[in-house]
């Protein structure tokens, strides 16, 4: 074997080279920049030495010393960073922050000779100039070959050393100092010539080194690679050589075996033939199927395969191709990782069941079990043999066993089987949950030694006949639980026989009937009474009603009473204290009428707050109003619930059977009128039902009908009363006010109308109608170039509960375009009660929108004083009924006074309603307020009226 080495090594472009070894080139440059620097800078310190000498004189002492001590230090800071380059590790030498450090000092030096040629040679001396200038020049000429290593070192120092200097010769004027010039650039550019050359050279010297470096390198290792191969030839040399004797006397001995094995194996062939016969055999009558699957080439053989998966055999060659896809998909993992754990030898043999399609369509379950037989070195396995069988028998088998189980054990009732002696053999969970005992307490004892079964013992003679005859028997027993407890039990007993008709098993269901038997009696006691108060529910008062009905007809009873019953304000109540509070309101409220009510027949809750109390016999009415007043008294003593204190009242209405009725369902209505007028007075009272309360229930619906009949078809009208400003004297706002002409009744005053709408809810339609055409109307006024005036508009507590005033107010401006602090809100003081914290959050949407809101009506309430501070508000209207009375006495005098101060104090703006008198008006612009409305302003007007008063104002 012959070996030859390229010693050469690969032929590479300059260029590459440098950029090669770029790295390894600066560090050098920098390592013969720090060796090269002592000498220049020991030349330069002499040379400053021998300068300072030639230029000390008593006008230098200062410059020269200053100039001196520098250099002194420069040259100092020189040698420690030399000292410390030198000492440093080679991997530190490679930071950039060294040659940074020596660009630095180059530069600084080269400024600072320089500086000697510029600030200390006197103009006036050749020899002195001569001899400083060359002192420079042969330190620049040391230094510049000694920095010509790297060409930025070179010019860092070259550059401020002889630039400044040279333009201060040219700048001077002098011709002297012009030839110092001239001569000081012919010096840069030799020394750049020289430093150019050096630095080639010294780049090329650096190139060569390394690429012998490299070399060398190279041939050392090229030396040792070929140590290696001579020494693992002889290796093999020596190896083939003892093969080949090994080989020799192998084949020797293989030629004797094959005779002898020759001999074995034609009688292990005949062997073989009845031994594959006999297999045969045993395959057909185990039902298996053999296969053997060739790995590499996917190639199965297999026996049995028409009786396993109703294929021919020439259909089914290849293992993945053809029996893969018929492989159910949920069953593919589960072989998968089967097949998976066998070939990376985690397990000793192959065994999983699956799925496959039969050539008809239906899955059979096949059991498949083989092994690796044959496998490379790697430990790849490259050949298994196994065996099939068809399971779908067993696993149908197994199936019904195990939902027979799950029934078995997830079945409600209890479930038992006894063995023909009546021992126990099995019980489910039901059982030892209906009983109490564990199954391992009770397994194979009689059932006739078990507590359990005391009632069945007495039965037992009847049971076993039955069983024996019939083969069967149910009924109801009563059992003791293992607490003692007794239960109801349905039991149904089935006897089980065998092929010859013997009783081989007995199994028993058993129901517990305790919870049936109490939803029973708990469904009899909802179907008449309330779940909440324990009184009579509405089903179980009308068969009372109709009782007492048919008494009084037959002449049982003379007459009969009946007492309506509604809590009041106990939706407000409900929605702001939550359903848990009202309910436990409710459950007290029911105990204090049984407690106040002993000579009541029937007490009933019809539905949420609504109550009903039937007296069958009464004395006379006076009797019937004590017994109001008394029950409306016991209900207003405050009850705490939740740690609230609340009290509650109530409106009655009573109806008497036959005095006002003849048949039950009248006596209902009338009673619910009565307490409807009860409510309408205030509640808290109770009304006697009469012929007159009818007539006015009937015509408030009537009034009720026209007014939403008024609402479609327009009737409705909006007067503008104008606010007159004091401070101006011009009317600045108006108020919007309803007004409802009739066709036929005339125009209806608002407060036959207004309460009503409040009731019925039509107070929502009516307050849009009157806001959308306020806003038009202040709109329109603008567009007939009158002056822009505030609109005010009466809110009602039904608009404030529904949520939707913020989004309607912002829909109607943008809609009329009007600015909003042209629109005014007036909500009354009396409303601030109900829900003041939705209050307070409505009115700052509406104040962020800059919406004007006001306060109506202020004085009547007693709220407005804790509340005024927090509600967002500008305007406080103080009620007519306190300027009605300015004139009669010094209390509503006081009382305005009061309230204009206190809203001055808040900064917010008063007006005064229903001012009539000039005395009035007087009082109110002396005590500053702000505006005034009123008949003595003017009545409320239609919109065109206003306009004429905003025109004659404007004139």
């Amino acid at each position: 074997m012959t070996l030859s080495f390229d010693l050469s090594g690969p032929t590479v472009e300059p260029r590459v080279i440098r950029k090669q070894y770029a790295t390894q080139m600066a560090v050098e440059r920098t390592r013969l920049l720090y060796q090269g620097s002592l000498l220049p800078t020991l030349f330069m310190l002499i040379n400053g030495l021998v300068c300072a000498g030639l230029l000390w004189s008593p006008q230098r002492y200062f410059l020269v010393s200053v100039w001196l001590v520098w250099l002194l230090s420069l040259v100092a800071l020189r040698v420690i960073q030399v000292a410390a380059f030198d000492s440093a590790i080679p991997n530190r030498q490679a930071n950039p922050i060294w040659l940074r450090m020596f660009l630095l000092g180059s530069g600084l030096t080269g400024l600072t000779l320089a500086g000697a040629g510029i600030a200390l040679v006197p103009a006036d001396s050749f020899i002195q100039q001569a001899w400083v200038f060359g002192l420079i020049g042969a330190a620049a000429l040391s230094a510049s070959v000694a920095y010509a290593v790297s060409l930025p070192a070179f010019l860092s120092f070259t550059l401020p050393c002889l630039l400044p200097a040279i333009a201060y010769m040219f700048w001077g004027g002098d011709a002297q100092e012009h030839g110092w010039g001239w001569f000081g650039l012919i010096l840069l550019g030799a020394l750049s010539v020289v430093a150019w050359q050096v630095n080639r050279l010294i780049d090329r010297g650096l190139l060569r080194r390394f690429q012998n470096q490299a070399l060398i390198e190279h041939l050392q290792q090229a030396q040792n690679d070929s140590l290696q191969l001579n020494q693992q030839l002889a290796r093999e040399v020596d190896q083939r050589r003892r093969v080949e004797d090994e080989l020799r006397q192998i084949q020797i001995e293989l030629e004797s075996r094959v005779a002898q094995r020759s001999l074995e194996l034609d009688a292990a062939n005949g062997a073989l033939s009845k031994s594959e016969a006999r297999l045969a055999l045993a395959l057909k009558a185990s039902e298996l199927g053999l296969w053997d699957w060739n790995l590499q080439t996917d190639e199965v053989h297999h026996t049995h395969i028409k009786e396993l998966f109703g294929l021919e055999p020439e259909y089914v060659t290849a293992m993945l191709r053809h029996l893969k896809p018929r492989l159910h998909p949920e069953d593919l993992p589960v072989l998968r990782r089967a097949l998976v754990e066998h070939l990376k030898g985690r397990t000793e043999d192959y065994q999983v069941e699956y799925r496959v399609r039969h050539g008809d369509g239906h899955w059979v379950w096949i059991e498949d079990r083989g092994r690796a037989v044959e496998r490379r070195d790697n430990g790849r396995v490259v050949r298994m043999v196994g065996t099939r069988r068809d399971i779908s028998i067993g696993k149908a088998l197994e199936e019904q066993q195990q939902l027979a189980a799950t029934v078995f054990e997830a079945a409600s009732e209890g479930i038992v089987i006894f063995d023909p002696d009546y021992a126990l053999i099995a019980v489910n969970q039901a059982f030892s949950r209906v009983t109490g005992y564990q199954i391992e307490e009770i397994l194979g004892r009689s059932v006739l030694d078990l507590p359990c079964s005391r009632d069945a013992r007495r039965h037992y003679a009847a049971i076993h006949q039955a069983l024996e005859q019939h083969g069967s028997w149910q009924g109801e027993l009563v059992e003791t639980r293992k607490n003692g407890e007794m239960y109801p039990q349905w039991l149904h007993l089935n006897a089980v026989r065998d092929s010859r008709g013997q009783v081989s098993h007995i199994v028993g269901f058993f129901a517990d009937l305790s919870v049936r038997r109490e939803s029973e009696e708990r469904m009899r006691y909802l179907t008449h009474y309330d779940e909440l108060t324990g009184l009579a529910n509405r089903s179980l008062f009308r068969e009372r009603l109709n009782e007492a009905h048919q008494r009084v007809r037959q002449g049982g009873y003379r007459s009969l009473a009946l007492l309506h019953i509604n809590l009041d304000r106990f939706k407000l109540l409900n929605d702001s204290l939550g359903h848990e509070v009202a309910d436990q309101l409710l459950q007290k409220v029911a105990r204090r009428l049984v407690n106040a009510l002993p000579e009541a027949d029937t007490i009933a809750r019809l539905s949420g707050d609504e109550f009903a109390v039937l007296f069958n016999s009464y004395g006379n009415l006076s009797s019937l109003a004590r017994v109001a007043t008394r029950l409306s008294a016991k209900l207003r003593v405050p009850v705490t619930v939740e740690g609230h204190e609340l009290v509650v009242s109530a409106s009655m209405g009573i109806s008497l059977l036959p005095d006002n009725a003849r048949e039950m369902s009248t006596l209902v209505s009338q009673s619910n009128m009565a307490m409807q007028h009860a409510k309408h007075l205030g509640g808290n009272n109770f009304q006697f039902y009469t012929d007159s309360l009818q007539a006015s229930t009937l015509e408030r619906l009537q009034l009720e009908n026209q007014l939403r009949k008024a609402i479609e078809d327009k009737q409705l009208k909006v007067f503008y009363q104008p606010k007159l400003c004091l401070a101006s004297g011009r009317l600045n706002a108006a108020e919007a006010l309803v007004r409802w002409d009739h066709p036929t009744m005339g125009r209806v005053p608002p407060g036959d109308f207004i309460g009503l709408a409040e009731e019925t809810g039509l107070i929502g339609p009516i307050g849009e109608f009157v806001l959308r055409q306020a806003c038009w109307q202040a709109c329109e006024w603008q567009r007939q170039g009158l002056e822009s005036i505030r609109v005010s508009v009466n809110l009602s507590v039904h608009q404030l509960r529904q949520g939707k005033l913020v989004s309607l107010v912002r829909q109607v401006l943008e809609e009329t375009g009007l600015a909003p602090q042209l629109l005014e809100l007036e909500l009354t003081e009396s409303q601030l009660l109900d829900s003041v914290e939705h209050i307070i959050a409505t009115f700052q949407q509406l104040r962020d929108l800059g919406v004007k809101l006001a306060i109506d009506d202020f004085g009547t309430g007693y709220s407005s004083l804790s509340y005024l501070k927090r509600i967002p508000v500008d305007y406080v209207k103080i009620d007519q009924a306190f300027i009605r009375g300015l004139g009669e006495g010094t209390e509503d005098a006081a009382i305005t006074r009061a309230i204009i101060a206190m809203a001055h104090g808040l900064s917010l703006k008063v007006v005064a309603e229903g001012v009539e008198r000039e005395e009035q008006l007087a009082f109110l612009r002396q005590e500053h307020c702000d505006e005034v409305q009123g008949y003595l302003i003017s009545r409320p007007v239609e919109a065109d009226g206003l306009a004429a008063l905003l025109r004659e104002q404007c004139e």
